[in-house]
């Protein structure tokens, strides 16, 4: 079984598909998360993903991962694409 917006032939991370969840839930977006994928760029692309949206997703990665972010740990290129932000968050975890 694939997950919507996995290319055919890969399966996604157990952390792509929690943080592809989050934007979803957070931003609202809906159906229009089936097709993000690792390259799926997020800042500039996402009109919902504002100052305050990047700041829930922030807290809903810390609630679910059980990391802490502190300001210093992010930057844009956190959030250049899906790919880049799962990277961050398991480095959190380690």
């Amino acid at each position: 079984m694939t997950t919507p917006g996995a290319p055919l032939g890969t399966a996604p991370s157990p952390t792509a598909g929690i943080v592809i969840a989050l934007l979803r839930e957070t931003l609202q977006i809906g159906e229009r998360a089936d097709g993000l994928t690792a390259e799926s760029c997020l800042l500039g692309a996402i009109p919902e993903l504002d100052s305050m949206a990047i700041a829930a997703l922030l807290m809903g990665l810390e609630d679910r991962f059980k990391i802490v972010i502190e300001d210093g740990d992010i930057s844009a290129a956190t959030f250049e694409t899906v790919g880049t932000l799962c990277r961050f968050v398991e480095e959190k975890v380690g």
